[in-house]
């Protein structure tokens, strides 16, 4: 645990709400023990880097997981929505099973790498946008990202989502340069240039 994050937990525990904290690197570890701490059967995975994500899309994601016929359903792994709009569903016994399994420093810090490499042991399945937005970008990862954030949220009313800020976009096409040229998913790349063997966890 960092103690950087102290002011979160205390966050969290002033409003009463939930929070686990755990390994930094391990990624899959932390999702891991939240899950098992929280006694929970499916896992839907959005991240902090996402702030202008749509409801609507979180909502169409879960929508398409059924735990009979799937065990992982995403947006992300042929993308077609734009970055910053991340979904992913997965049951517990998925996600226990990447944690017991997955061994590179990469599927461990990223936390479905290990279920999205192995089609073969996962049920997966894929829920796609058409037209495809892939080339649109609002997720926030550096400084320019979030410049362009807070100009989407000065510009839009309260409530917006996808389609709102898709038309913002459109109608001031200035704004997508203030993020141009940033190298989508970097963060996995560099985990896969330093990737090692590592001794993972076992049930």
């Amino acid at each position: 645990m960092n103690s950087e994050d102290d002011v979160i937990a205390s966050f969290c525990s002033n409003d009463r709400i939930a929070c686990f904290r755990g390994s930094e690197d391990d990624v899959l570890d932390r999702y891991y023990e939240a899950a098992r701490a929280f006694a929970v059967d499916v896992v839907v995975r959005i991240t902090a880097d996402c702030p202008l994500h749509d409801p609507r899309v979180i909502d169409l994601v879960v929508s398409e997981f059924d735990p009979a016929s799937a065990d992982y359903v995403s947006n992300t792994i042929e993308r077609t929505y734009p970055d910053g709009l991340d979904t992913e569903v997965l049951s517990f016994a998925t996600l226990a099973r990447a944690w017991r399994d997955a061994r590179w420093t990469s599927e461990r810090e990223h936390v479905t790498a290990y279920v999205c490499k192995h089609p073969e042991l996962f049920r997966i399945k894929q829920v796609r946008h058409v037209p495809d937005l892939s080339a649109l970008r609002w997720t926030v990862d550096e400084p320019r990202d979030l410049d362009l954030a807070r100009e989407i949220v000065g510009r839009l009313p309260e409530g917006f989502g996808m389609e709102e800020v898709e038309a913002l976009l459109a109608a001031n096409p200035l704004l997508t340069s203030i993020n141009a040229g940033i190298v989508a998913n970097e963060g996995y790349q560099i985990s896969l240039q330093r990737d090692r063997l590592e001794p993972g966890k076992t049930s």
